[in-house]
């Protein structure tokens, strides 16, 4: 008897591949004179780490996302608060990249509050967008009328040094900036579709393959528009600044990435030396 059997095939089911889904949150308050860590809460991927600060420097938080960047699907929760009188900043250890997706967005939720005579930065390094990279990033800040906040944000369009451009996917960048709870300002950057005559357009961002932002939220504000221009300008760079409601807004464009980081990095050191006092320098995570 001769038997014909056919190889087995097992059926498996269409199934969503298991994404990321990180958090991070970070309470520094003040006790005894000084500023110390009050909460921490971190899931992976994300993680706190907290290196000693230079001489004269502020405490510092620094987040890592440990599976090396975000995918389509991925989800990232990031809060930072600081108490009464508490002084700190939160650094990222390294460039953020977003790979490309295969039709899910990366979702980055920022939640930034500072207290009664509070001071906080939160400075990343540079989003890389590869080409195909999907991300929807909102950025929420709650500061109270004393409080004071210096936060920013680099992206980069693409791997730049190999010749690769953002020119398909999705970018939704989104800023909200409340005072008690106020909304004072808001913003809303989106690149879709077209992405590639939206960044050449001279009405877009004429050739930029970087473009950054940083914020200065205090009751000073306005005080230092002026100093500001000029702490912006950088060769190679477009800048601008305005100041509305206490808010001030520095934003720079720029084919080459590096010129950008550069600008950024200038501003930020001499604003922070102004307005907070603080060292003219960035820590040395910034550098490595």
């Amino acid at each position: 008897m001769f038997v014909d059997t056919l190889p087995s095939e097992k059926t498996v089911p269409d199934r969503p591949p298991t994404r990321m889904t990180g958090r991070a949150a970070v309470t520094f308050g003040k006790r005894d004179g000084a500023t110390r860590l009050r909460h921490l809460e971190q899931r992976a991927p994300l993680r706190v780490l907290f290196p000693r600060p230079a001489r004269d420097d502020l405490p510092i938080a620094a987040l890592v996302t440990t599976s090396g960047g975000l995918v389509g699907g991925d989800r990232m929760e990031i809060e930072l608060a600081v108490e009464p009188e508490a002084r700190a900043i939160a650094v990222a250890q390294a460039a953020e990249k977003v790979y490309r997706s295969t039709g899910a967005d990366a979702g980055v939720d920022i939640s930034l509050s500072v207290d009664d005579a509070g001071w906080l930065e939160w400075l990343p390094q540079e989003t890389i967008l590869f080409d195909g990279a999907r991300l929807v990033r909102r950025t929420r800040i709650d500061v109270v009328p004393t409080g004071r906040l210096l936060a920013g944000e680099c992206l980069v369009f693409g791997r730049v040094a190999r010749g690769e451009q953002f020119r398909r996917g999705r970018l939704r960048e989104s800023w909200e900036v409340r005072r008690s709870s106020r909304l004072v300002w808001a913003d809303r950057f989106h690149l879709e579709d077209d992405i590639d005559r939206v960044l050449a357009t001279p009405a877009g961002l004429a050739g930029a393959r970087a473009y950054a932002t940083a914020i200065y939220v205090s009751p000073d504000a306005a005080d230092f528009l002026e100093p500001a221009r000029g702490w912006a300008a950088h060769d190679g760079v477009r800048a601008g600044v305005t100041c509305i409601d206490r808010v001030l807004i520095t934003r720079w464009l720029g084919w080459d990435a590096a010129l950008v980081r550069g600008a950024f990095e200038t501003f930020w050191s001499e604003i922070r030396c102004a307005a907070g006092g603080l060292p003219k320098c960035l820590p040395r995570l910034w550098h490595i």
